[in-house]
């Protein structure tokens, strides 16, 4: 086939006489020779029944298949791993998160690769499937594009809407003696409604948000909820919208598959630094940091951490959403949605319009098309930020060589000097707070949870939610060499790199040191002298692995520091 017709790389699998075989064991799973001669797609499913944020996938995928049939391709799913967050969260379940993006990132170029796909769509919906599927798609450099399976419904407690964030804060609660058992069981049973990703600007979201900007996924795509029905006519269909956005994804790869257009045609430099724009002015996840530096590792794009200060220091902090905010992102969907943001960010001028997008238009003309909902409070003016500056601050000292990422969202830039309270690990940190043992001013820092040395980087919002529900939020800093991306109303926290595994000076600190915390003049000093910390780098010597075999000792041989993404590069 010539490759007018699309079929640019899979006449390889399946044509000519010697392909014969292969034509064989694929019609033995119902594949006719009319659909063998047509564009093949593949459909990379990141569908698990273990929790919400994919268990709503495998329906969203045949809505792809049939929008991929429909333009003329022959659409192949396969599957690849997901580990929840929200559920591995304080064990060490949580260790295999961020190892699991490059697995899925691996398993997805693996079947791609192997079955010479001409297109590729890539569902996803939690965490780390979101940057897995965008590193593959442009490792791949194949026309394709990436799926969000979108937010999911708040919950109700109490008369107002909840998240899964209000239920770890409950757990602090709990245990701080403000929260009884009864309670804790009744937010937990409504606080998660229904299928869909964790419905704060937390990973999920500002992640659906980066690909968006990004130009990776079609605007206005991934925004849809999860369960929304379609409003037909004024009645409440029983079809959700996000059907409708995923049979038109499948129809969309075609068109990028015929017109030649490929990944690393739309991540650039200005695209990326679109999405961190977009991170910036809606309050979202410091884990942008880690995956929009590995995306750009795998586009070939030149990005470091001082990048991310730039854009943020000229960003205002414009969308008032959870977890520093009031609203969730069905919320900012009401409120005119991505396309929104992208607005505000032209209207600022803070947008570099001219980049392309899946769809064909450039991220200026999605801008123009904007619709605002009257009346709506999530996405503020840019005369009237919430804050003038984003969401993000990178922070450098004797501390933090490489830099410090802390989320300023929920909070004017503040200035903390403490004394540590050092944790070799996340339980010991929990423990504490549990018993009460962290008070007002210290410093908690928690060590040996880096990408080497946890191996993995735990994101530990259990730790600091429960600082939260125990009253301490304002009054208590946190620093580690793994990950507090949920950190809120208040809450001054960082992870460092290097991490302590790698020699870090985060591994030099005794409990009681000064640390001064400096997020107005971008600093993070441990006050002790040089010539204290020359003889704590002398006397110390690197723990002894945690593990020993398989994919978790494998990845802590591999990965690199946090300041470049945490790649696993061999």
């Amino acid at each position: 086939m010539s490759a007018t017709s699309g079929k640019t790389r899979s006449g390889e699998i399946t044509d000519g006489p010697s392909r014969a075989p292969a034509r064989a064991m694929l019609k033995a799973v119902g594949f006719d020779d009319e659909a063998l001669a047509k564009p093949i797609i593949g459909v990379a499913n990141t569908w698990t029944e273990i929790g919400p944020c994919n268990y709503h996938l495998r329906d969203l995928a045949e809505e792809v298949k049939q929008g991929i049939r429909e333009a003329g391709g022959t659409p192949m799913e396969f599957n690849t791993v997901s580990i929840s967050d929200g559920i591995t969260m304080g064990s060490e379940g949580m260790k295999t998160s961020l190892v699991s993006r490059e697995v899925i990132a691996d398993s997805i170029e693996l079947v791609a690769r192997g079955n010479l796909f001409d297109g590729i769509v890539i569902l996803v919906g939690c965490d780390k499937t979101i940057p897995g599927g965008v590193m593959s798609l442009v490792r791949l450099n194949i026309p394709g594009l990436v799926l969000y399976g979108g937010s999911i419904a708040p919950g109700r407690y109490d008369g107002k809407d909840v998240t899964i964030q209000d239920v770890f804060e409950a757990v602090g609660a709990h245990a701080a003696g403000t929260m009884t058992d009864g309670e804790l069981l009744a937010l937990e049973n409504v606080a998660c409604p229904g299928a869909g990703a964790c419905g704060g600007q937390f990973t999920a979201n500002t992640m659906s948000t980066v690909c968006e900007l990004l130009g990776v996924s079609p605007m206005a795509a991934n925004g849809v909820p999860a369960t929304t029905l379609l409003d037909e006519g004024g009645e409440v269909a029983t079809r959700p919208e996000k059907y409708e956005v995923s049979k038109q994804a499948g129809a969309l790869v075609l068109d990028l598959v015929r017109r030649g257009v490929r990944p690393r045609d739309i991540v650039t430099k200005d695209a990326i630094e679109n999405a961190i724009a977009a991170v910036a002015t809606t309050g979202g996840s410091t884990n942008a940091v880690l995956h929009l530096l590995a995306i750009a590792h795998e586009a070939g794009v030149e990005l470091a951490m001082e990048d991310f200060d730039r854009v943020s220091e000229r960003t205002p902090l414009l969308a008032d959403l959870k977890p520093g905010g009031q609203f969730v992102a069905t919320d900012l969907y009401r409120a005119g949605g991505l396309e929104l943001v992208a607005h505000r960010l032209k209207e600022a001028g803070l947008l570099h319009s001219d980049a392309m997008t899946v769809t064909g238009q450039t991220i200026g003309e999605v801008a123009d098309s904007a619709q605002e909902t009257a009346g709506q409070k999530v996405m503020r003016p840019v005369s009237d930020p919430i804050t003038p500056t984003g969401g993000l601050v990178i922070l450098r000292g004797n501390l933090a060589p490489d830099g410090c990422v802390v989320k300023v969202a929920g909070h004017t830039p503040q200035q903390h000097r403490g004394s540590a309270r050092v944790f070799d690990g996340e339980e010991g940190a929990f423990a504490a707070i549990e018993r009460g043992q962290i008070k007002a001013g210290d410093i908690v820092v928690i060590r040996y949870e880096g990408p080497q040395g946890g191996p993995g980087m735990r994101e530990m919002l259990a730790v600091t939610a429960a600082i939260v529900g125990a009253g301490l939020g304002e009054s208590v800093a946190l620093l580690t060499d793994g990950r507090f991306s949920g950190a809120t109303r208040g809450m001054m926290a960082g992870h460092v790199a290097p991490e302590a595994a790698k020699g870090g000076p985060i591994a030099l600190v005794c409990d009681g040191d000064t640390i001064l915390f400096d997020e107005q003049n971008r600093k993070l000093e441990l006050e002790v002298s040089e010539e204290e910390l020359a003889s704590r780098r002398a006397a110390w010597r690197p723990p002894k692995s945690k593990t020993t075999s398989g994919v978790m000792a494998k990845y802590a041989r591999l990965v690199s520091s946090a300041a470049q993404g945490a790649v696993t590069t061999g």
